[in-house]
């Protein structure tokens, strides 16, 4: 049975229960105090009563704060999704207790993100992350009352697919565009072998065998070990780079590819081309030569859907397969 006191000018609504914490709650109104009281009893009376206390007291961006710290920080992609985290910290609802946070709160950011301008992917993204904390608050710290609302909400469709295929002139025209004869030899090894940016940039000396024509990919995104093999040309650029001991092939950070190859498109005037659209080519260059089972294992998709949907042929080379 609850105990209902007058504290000063509030009443104190406590319960004890065996097997569980002393739980209270103040009020203006003794009314109010033994609505909660009953409604937490029926709670445990029917086992369905789930401590909220910390989702109470914790504010979004203090979760968002610990999960940075916990598990962002852990990830290969951390770069990205701290910026992510930031945006999500610098909104008018980090500032709330968790509890207090509802779907129509989260459906509001969703809304106004796209208001702002920001494309489906991205949106999808921050509140991807956004229920991932969530979901770790909830499982994981403690806060087992604590109600996912991005769950609850419908998100913006993506549809990001590209089917740009790049020619051997704009290839040319970039590479000579290019002040950086390491952008080159990216540029040549992303056509060759379908190796995405971060697995080239993370490439180190100890993991190519040009004996073998074998490079092995320690880091990947699925993380996954997987085995590339080089082409001829392949080997060749990878010849006349410079060695120097074990370390990596390429002295240059991801965000810095992407920032030399835009730069070397723009002043080569070609549009609506990104460093990503390589490993496209390259797949579709592959796709001619391997089966669908062999093309996945050279470029590491685990789902065949997403293989079909980076193998772009061109109708005329369809074509003439026909013949």
């Amino acid at each position: 049975m609850a105990t209902i006191i007058k504290r000063g000018d509030r009443w104190q609504a406590r319960i004890r229960r065996k097997g569980f914490p002393i739980l209270s709650e103040s009020f203006t109104r003794r009314f109010d105090a033994e609505a909660w009281a009953r409604k937490v009893e029926g709670e445990l009376e029917r086992g369905i009563w789930r401590d909220n206390r910390e989702a109470e007291s914790t504010t979004l961006r203090e979760l968002l704060d610990r999960y940075e710290t916990e598990k962002t920080a852990q990830k290969r992609g951390c770069v990205q999704e701290l910026s992510v985290l930031a945006a999500l910290k610098d909104e008018r609802v980090a500032a709330r207790p968790l509890a207090s946070i509802r779907s129509q709160d989260v459906a509001a950011l969703r809304d106004t993100w796209q208001k702002q301008g920001y494309r489906p992917a991205t949106v999808r993204r921050r509140l991807s992350v956004l229920s991932h904390a969530f979901e770790v608050g909830r499982k994981e710290w403690g806060m087992e009352g604590l109600v996912n609302p991005v769950r609850l909400i419908s998100q913006p469709t993506v549809r990001n697919g590209r089917d740009r295929r790049v020619t051997g002139t704009e290839l040319d025209a970039i590479c000579a565009a290019s002040q950086s004869p390491a952008l080159v030899a990216l540029i040549g090894l992303a056509v060759e072998t379908a190796m995405r940016r971060s697995e080239l940039v993370e490439l180190n000396w100890a993991n190519v065998d040009l004996e073998r024509r074998v490079v092995r990919l320690e880091q990947t995104k699925n993380g996954d070990v997987r085995d590339v093999p080089l082409t001829s040309a392949a080997v060749d650029i990878f010849r006349g780079l410079p060695r120097t001991g074990e370390g990596q092939v390429f002295g240059m950070r991801a965000d810095s590819v992407t920032q030399a190859f835009d730069r070397a498109c723009k002043k080569a005037k070609i549009d609506d081309l990104r460093f990503h659209d390589l490993r496209h080519e390259a797949t579709s260059r592959l796709a001619e030569k391997l089966q669908l089972h062999e093309l996945a294992k050279v470029t590491g998709h685990r789902d065949m859907r997403m293989v079909a949907r980076y193998y772009h042929p061109r109708a005329e080379d369809l074509a003439r397969k026909l013949d």
